[in-house]
């Protein structure tokens, strides 16, 4: 019940909206009455041009997305467990990490081209860098007791990480791929309203160039949609998965 409660507020906002359109009769190239971006979102899924840009965002995103947590995450591992390494590697990660994805757009255009491949490139960076991170931190929030006794075992790397490193972070690790889903799918679609012709955010900008702001509301609503929805998803998996620990580590 009371995660219907969180609907009052918009749901007022938009009633709002739309008796204020309608009183002062809302004639614009840049707003819309609510019920016109629901008119126009509506045909837009059903003639599946809506659907068709969300399937060519989801596909950059999560191709860069698998790109960026594979290698993330093997070098967090890497650092998470050496510290020479992750001294030696200490500046290099505080130079590149803050740079902003959308900055590499043009070189990764010249590389790439227009299409998936520099989409992908980019996301691919922009989640690199939170996997890296958190993998680090969960990797250093594991009992050093437990590290121990998988050296005194006789454990090589790889049956450490599997029997000890992975089993004791991956709640935490769970957290950090939720974090880097959202990041995926902004960064997709910021790319996509820059400098790729393919997805939501190209579709977005076509609406507003064509001065069809219903349709340009309805698009940025949807993206709103597709992130909660994968957000929620990730949730009920993380609940599912990881029980009463989840409740601890779902505060990001």
């Amino acid at each position: 019940m009371s995660g219907w409660r969180g609907l009052v507020v918009p749901a007022g906002i938009v009633i709002a909206a739309e008796v204020a359109a309608r009183a002062t009769g809302l004639q614009s190239d840049s707003l819309a009455r609510p019920s016109e971006i629901a008119t126009a979102g509506a045909a837009a899924l059903i003639d599946g041009t809506m659907l068709h840009a969300t399937g060519q965002t989801l596909i950059a995103a999560f191709a860069g997305l698998a790109i960026g947590t594979s290698l993330g995450l093997a070098f967090g591992i890497l650092l998470g467990l050496f510290r020479t390494a992750s001294r030696l590697a200490a500046v290099s990660v505080e130079a590149f990490r803050p740079i902003p994805s959308v900055a590499l757009i043009p070189i990764v255009l010249l590389i790439f081209g227009f299409g998936y491949r520099m989409e992908i490139a980019i996301v691919a960076f922009a989640t690199f860098w939170p996997i890296l991170i958190l993998t680090r931190a969960a990797i250093a929030g594991i009992e050093p007791r437990l590290l121990e006794v998988s050296r005194a075992l006789g454990f090589g790397l790889g049956r450490r990480v599997a029997k000890i490193v992975l089993p004791a972070a991956l709640p935490r690790l769970f957290v950090a791929f939720r974090l880097a889903v959202g990041i995926a799918l902004i960064v997709a679609v910021t790319v996509e309203i820059t400098g790729n012709t393919l997805g939501l955010g190209y579709a977005l900008m076509d609406a507003q160039q064509s001065l069809r702001p219903a349709l340009m509301f309805a698009l940025l609503l949807w993206v709103g949609l597709v992130g909660w929805g994968l957000n929620a998803a990730l949730l009920w998996a993380q609940a599912r998965l990881f029980g009463p620990a989840a409740a601890v580590e779902a505060a990001p």
